[in-house]
């Protein structure tokens, strides 16, 4: 990366870092992908139980080598065969030591954005698990809860609904058909069984200080 890219890219992490320590978060600055594993190992006791939501960002930053090193307590969601088997993985999430995700989006103001279809990722960010360390790539840093919107609904919905295999309009089209309506809110998308767009999470100042624990890294992970 260009010298002087990456030292503006550096300076929007430290703000945003910053301003997640404010709202009650650990913050952690990881300069390469290959730099995560360390990070989250340092978090993470020997024996604690660990699981995830569904994250191309852990799986680029090869958190799932380490979650079966054999350190760890693993509740292997991939294991899962069934939509019994999956539900019954879901809720042992919330019960978990530990859960590892990513986030949607990240405001520079220090806020955490997330959209789901099932919602067991929301779900375990907002309650259950002592312990929620989120992995970002700084492409998800936004200015504000606007283009967070925005983000989702044109960066990260399209790619997930194709690699879920979702008949949905951005699937088709690369965009969220709410935008072409320029008083659209929030929650506007598409309908149907296919939708991934179903709740949204607002994680502002916490209540419970550290148990968010967030690495935004130095690269673009994920969608």
């Amino acid at each position: 990366m260009n010298s002087n890219k990456k030292t503006i890219i550096e300076m929007r992490i430290k703000k945003t870092g910053e301003n997640l320590k404010k709202n009650n978060m650990e913050f952690y600055y990881a300069e390469s992908a290959a730099d995560v594993r360390s990070i989250v190992e340092s978090l993470m006791p020997a024996g604690c139980t660990v699981t995830h939501g569904g994250s191309e960002s852990m799986k680029e930053c090869g958190i799932p080598d380490l979650l079966n090193s054999g350190k760890y307590s693993y509740i292997d969601r991939s294991k899962a065969t069934t939509p019994e088997e999956a539900k019954a993985v879901y809720r042992q999430a919330f019960s978990a030591d530990v859960y590892i995700t990513s986030s949607n989006a990240i405001t520079e103001d220090g806020v955490l954005y997330n959209v789901d279809g099932n919602s067991n990722r929301i779900a375990a960010i907002a309650y259950g698990p002592d312990s929620v360390i989120v992995i970002a790539g700084y492409n998800k840093i936004v200015r504000n809860l606007a283009e967070a919107e925005v983000r989702v609904k044109n960066t990260a919905a399209p790619p997930n609904c194709v690699r879920l295999d979702c008949d949905t309009y951005c699937a088709k089209t690369g965009e969220c058909v709410s935008l072409k309506n320029p008083d659209h809110q929030m929650s506007d998308g598409c309908g149907g069984d296919g939708r991934i767009c179903c709740n949204y999470l607002i994680s502002a100042q916490q209540r419970h200080k550290g148990r968010i624990k967030v690495i935004i890294v130095g690269e673009e992970l994920g969608f």
